[in-house]
């Protein structure tokens, strides 16, 4: 009877391993205690690139790759000695060498049993290398949608330049228009003239807000849309990149929706369109949220700590105002620090008044920018590569100026700024939660 499994032992193992071993689809390869192979089975011929004979009676080091091929007998050996293993019952990857010299990916097992008084070792191989090329083109896949992400950021950064140019543009108008302003105020009809260009350039401004508007939506919605394109292609694949490429796109968004969230605001308060409409609600409760809200803004690293009041008062107050300066200076004090920089919110009442203090460890506002912070429209020196509008700290300051609020702040350069907000609340509209 010819055989398709070639071995050095004696033929007394063929009958309970020889059937079984020549029809397994995966590669089996046995060796003995020194490390010489014994049975291989077609599969394992194949993959290597050996020839049925070739390798029983010689060391299992010759199918591995420098320098596991120089460790394996030791290794055997101390396992001998010792009893501790390394990989035997425990599978994993690994390279092979074939005979040409190529390296073969593989997924090894390696189990030991006893057969007629004699210690033999079965490693059982799986060829990875369809895999690994799968992973190569999942890879590649990652890269082109990277590039794209790439190109349609940068599409986004010219769009918001020329937003920001528009800005500039504006301001210089302004300041044109009010010398002409006071030079017409000599008279009744000069005046008038005046104020006439005086409305046309708040249309002007109006228009712009709602230009901004639609320019911001159009990219927008791309950068969504391949957020979850790039989850869909890499959705099954291990050690993929998508999560970075996803997170990337959505700070993108995030920021972009700020602007335009700023825009519109902005817009609102020009148009008296801002109605106060106070409401009850609890102070922690209040807080808690607009933590939980601003975390997906939060750099590797950055918490927010808030010292909770344990009587969770009762406001009434304008609640979407609050929100919005509250959001605002986070926002800020994420955005001008630092990776692991912690955040300070502290919320009190204090002799029937809300007090809020936000602190940051961050770049601080330069002496001769801090009068100008709550000027439309103006940004600090150093914030110019931070992507930003300057309407932010303008647009706190007017709605704490519909809530007979106040705010101050305190900056050091490379140190951090501190915010105080102090909102006035009347005697009976103050209460503790029971």
């Amino acid at each position: 009877m010819q055989h398709n499994l070639h071995h050095t032992q004696s033929d007394e193992l063929l009958p309970y391993l020889e059937a079984i071993i020549n029809i397994a689809l995966d590669p089996i390869i046995t060796i003995n205690e020194k490390g010489i192979m014994d049975l291989l089975n077609p599969a394992a011929y194949k993959l290597f690139g050996y020839k049925p004979g070739e390798l029983p009676g010689k060391n299992v080091s010759m199918l591995m790759p420098h320098p596991e091929s120089e460790y394996h007998d030791k290794y055997l050996n101390d396992y001998l000695q010792t009893g501790q293993a390394k990989i035997i019952g425990i599978g994993r990857e690994v390279l092979g060498k074939s005979k040409t010299g190529e390296l073969i990916p593989v997924q090894l097992a390696v189990s030991e049993t006893i057969l007629n008084g004699k210690r033999i070792f079965v490693g059982t191989l799986h060829d990875l290398r369809s895999r690994k090329r799968a992973e190569e083109q999942i890879l590649q896949l990652n890269e082109e949608l990277e590039q794209k992400v790439k190109m349609r950021t940068e599409e986004l950064a010219d769009v918001v330049n020329k937003l920001l140019e528009a800005n500039q543009k504006m301001l210089h108008e302004i300041e044109e228009r009010t010398i002409v302003e006071k030079a017409l105020r000599k008279s009744e009809t000069e005046l008038k003239v005046s104020l006439d260009k005086e409305k046309e350039l708040s249309k002007m401004k109006s228009r712009f807000v709602s230009m901004a508007s639609h320019e911001f939506r159009t990219p927008l919605s791309a950068i969504l849309s391949s957020a979850d394109l790039i989850e869909a292609y890499t959705k099954d694949s291990p050690g993929d990149k998508r999560l970075k490429h996803v997170d990337r796109i959505r700070s993108s968004v995030n920021n972009l929706t700020s602007i335009l969230n700023d825009f519109l605001s902005l817009s609102k308060l020009e148009e008296n369109k801002v109605q106060h409409k106070p409401s009850e609600f609890h102070l922690e409760d209040f807080c808690r949220e607009i933590i939980d809200e601003i975390k997906y803004l939060l750099k590797p690293g950055q918490v927010i700590n808030h010292a909770a009041t344990a009587s969770n008062p009762l406001l009434y107050l304008d609640k979407a105002m609050l929100k919005n300066v509250m959001y605002n200076l986070l926002s800020n004090a994420i955005k001008y620090s630092p990776a692991g920089k912690p955040i300070s919110c502290e919320a009190e009442l204090n002799e029937q008044r809300l007090k809020i203090t936000i602190a940051d460890e961050g770049i601080g506002i330069p002496p001769k920018d801090q009068p100008l912070m709550f000027t439309r429209f103006h940004r600090a020196q150093n914030a110019e590569n931070v992507q930003g509008t300057g309407l932010g700290l303008n647009i706190v300051k007017r709605y704490l100026d519909i809530m007979d609020g106040d705010i101050t702040f305190e900056s050091e350069l490379d140190k951090g700024t501190t915010f105080y907000v102090t909102i006035p609340l009347p005697p009976k509209l103050v209460a503790c939660s029971e």
